[in-house]
């Protein structure tokens, strides 16, 4: 990386570079159509209407058998209106779609007027049974094929495969295998399949977040959180870099979409890095880092935290209770480098454009920092988390209306000088209402593709076995055991996304943690962070090749350097698992646990944590007082790993080194030159 030189003033991101990060979003969320006319016009109709009753499902009472197939069914319904079958028909809606999409209906219609006798003759259903859930799994199969591409598909045909194929299939793999009849009764018929755990928090949670975000967005959120970034943090050597971390989080919070935020953000900041001298790779690596932290920050984390708290059978208060540290530790990792960038770099001191003061900005638009704590705060008061994003989601769109630039009705409409429907139908409400349906498609199609799965997991009990050969290979070590699941479930989330990723392994690799006497709790919150670390891991490193697309840079090249910035973090959580004592870190797992928690032992443990990431950020950056000798590195990294193993040995022998590679440095005279690229 150069320091500063002539023309990154000049810097700007252009169009093609936003269509190529556009188009990491689509390999996210899927490439829609653009309808026009009547047929854009009806999609938009389903859309609100899908949002309007997952609304009024969060207060009223909907029995569970009644929301979870209605809520695949407009899943599946929108999917083949929504994403076509192939790019050649883009834009436009074939007379398979419209097929597909019918038989989305008939087959959500046929179940639920079959009643409790339907349920009942799951262990031997008919032969209209089996045609309308043969019928079910192909159309999960094609929506999550056109929603997220052809991985989730081939990978949930090949647990079907294993569940058909039991007794053909060498030890320690073999079952007894069951029948096409069997598996409709599990995948269709019951809630154990398709319409499982996964079904339940996205017709239940997971949507509603996703319309909250959307309120979030066309009120005006997401543009001040930005413009307060920039007036908090400019003008200093770190405040490019410190503008990205905090504008990442105050974004991605309420989000939890980790290329969203990246793109979003990327498309304002990129210029301001380029100008303190960052460049083009480090910067993405940064945006992209950045973007990560979206999918572990509270109040929304990503929709795989939702699962864990369905999976633990715990509050969803409790699981952002567990993230609340590990998330600061995160934080401070991507701080702690960004400092040390501007010392190894050189960076001087430079002036942003602002659009106002902090205090201008936080007096007008005080309100959307409610977006960051009514959720808990509902929590906190006794609501349950579905009520508690209900009532967020009225407080924002109330709030919305204390200025007319935020307004989710435009003023013109409130005051009768514009018609009322005219003004609703193009109004910033309906796009919330709208995009709160579209943007769940992806993640709804996915989850009900990994009920599949976790069908086939419980049925078979792969989980089981799987679990027995990690411990045999680990010989029964916990260490190793841990790092074979962080391997197991890197592996899976090159392939699929977060949430896929982690419903998957919570099901085969988490029981081996469990049954080596790591607590649930402490196992899932493992398997969940390094889901989420894949997401930086080619071939799905989609948040560093957005990224890349903005600055320009080489994807690769970039998703090194997001590793740089996340790695520190991403160590933490062996120490969850490790030792009781790394539990701290979690808060106990709960509020109840907590409550009688030994606040020392949690204060210590996270400084250690803090002490190890410190010691890893500046081993990794080769630099810390001053630029750090290959010895002075080597000491560094190997005190930040002995400080994330939580023993008292260790822990001496990490801070001792740390402290001796601060002495060395701060006693050896050495002019410090910036770095050149």
């Amino acid at each position: 990386m150069a320091s500063a030189s002539p023309g990154p003033q000049d810097v700007v991101v252009s169009d093609d570079a936003l269509h190529k990060a556009e188009e990491f979003i689509e390999a996210e969320e899927g490439a829609a159509n653009k309808l026009k006319g009547w047929l854009g016009a009806f999609v938009v109709v389903v859309a609100v209407v899908m949002s309007a009753f997952h609304l009024y499902t969060a207060y009223a009472i909907v029995p569970t058998q009644t929301l979870r197939p209605v809520h695949v069914g407009f899943v599946l319904f929108l999917c083949f209106l929504v994403y076509p079958v192939s790019s050649r028909f883009r834009h436009r809606i074939m007379w398979w779609d419209w097929l597909a999409a019918a038989m989305s209906i008939a087959v959500v219609l046929y179940l639920i007027q079959g009643g409790d006798d339907f349920t009942d003759r799951n262990t031997s259903p008919d032969r209209w049974d089996i045609v309308f859930g043969i019928a079910l799994i192909a159309l999960v199969m094609e929506a999550m094929r056109r929603s997220a591409g052809w991985v989730m598909p081939v990978v949930t045909l090949a647990f079907l495969a294993y569940a058909l194929a039991g007794p053909v299939l060498p030890a320690p793999w073999t079952h007894k295998g069951y029948e096409v009849g069997r598996l409709v009764g599990v995948m269709y018929m019951t809630l154990e399949g398709i319409y499982g755990v996964a079904v339940d928090v996205s017709s239940s949670l997971i949507i509603l977040f996703t319309i909250f975000g959307a309120f979030l967005q066309y009120s005006g959120a997401g543009k001040f959180y930005i413009d307060f970034s920039f007036s908090a943090m400019g003008g200093k050597p770190t405040g490019a870099g410190r503008t990205v971390v905090l504008a990442s989080f105050l974004l991605g919070g309420p989000s939890g979409s980790g290329v969203a935020t990246t793109v979003t953000l990327g498309a304002v900041a990129y210029p301001m890095l380029a100008k303190v001298g960052y460049e083009k790779n480090a910067a993405g690596g940064l945006l992209a880092a950045g973007g990560l932290g979206a999918i572990i920050s509270p109040p929304v984390l990503g929709a795989a935290a939702f699962l864990i708290a369905e999976f633990l059978k715990i509050s969803y208060l409790d699981v952002l209770l567990m993230a609340v540290i590990p998330t600061v530790l995160f934080y401070f990792a991507l701080f702690l480098m960004v400092e040390l960038d501007a010392r190894k770099y050189g960076m001087g001191d430079t002036a942003f454009a602002r659009v106002d003061t902090v205090w201008n900005l936080s007096r007008k638009y005080w309100f959307h920092f409610l977006s960051l704590v009514s959720i808990v705060g509902f929590m906190m008061v006794g609501y349950s988390p579905v009520l508690s994003v209900f009532w967020a989601t009225v407080v924002s769109a109330i709030t919305s209306f204390l200025r007319r630039d935020t307004s989710l009705i435009p003023y013109d409409v409130l005051q009768g000088k514009t018609a009322v429907l005219k003004g609703l139908w193009t109004s910033p409400f309906m796009k919330a209402m709208e995009a709160g349906s579209i943007g769940v498609l992806n993640v709804a199609a996915t989850c009900a593709g990994a009920g599949i799965i976790v069908g086939v997991v419980t049925l078979t009990g792969l989980g089981l076995k799987f679990s027995g050969i990690v411990i045999d290979y680990a010989a029964g070590s916990l260490l190793l055991t841990a790092v074979y699941t962080a391997l197991v479930v890197w592996i899976v989330g090159l392939a699929v996304p977060v949430t896929a990723s982690y419903i998957i392994c919570a099901v085969i690799a988490a029981p081996a943690l469990i049954k080596l006497g790591v607590p649930d709790f402490a196992a899932h919150m493992f398997i969940f962070y390094y889901a989420v670390l894949s997401e930086v891991s080619p071939p799905t490193a989609l948040s560093p090749f957005a990224a890349a697309a903005i600055t320009g840079g080489d994807p690769y090249k970039t998703t090194l350097q997001c590793w740089k910035y996340t790695v520190p973090a991403f160590l933490v959580p062996f120490m969850f698992v490790l030792d009781p004592s790394g539990q701290g870190l979690l808060l106990m797992g709960s509020t109840k646990a907590l409550a009688s928690a030994n606040w020392w032992s949690i204060a210590e443990v996270t400084l250690t944590a803090a002490v190890g990431v410190a010691a890893i950020a500046s081993g990794f950056q080769g630099w810390a007082l001053k630029r750090a000798t290959w010895l002075e590195r080597a000491m560094l990294l190997a005190a930040g790993c002995a400080l994330v193993y939580p023993s008292a040995t260790s822990d001496a022998i990490g801070v001792g080194l740390f402290a001796a590679a601060l002495a060395l440095q701060y006693f050896r005279k050495e002019r410090r030159v910036p770095i050149e690229a």
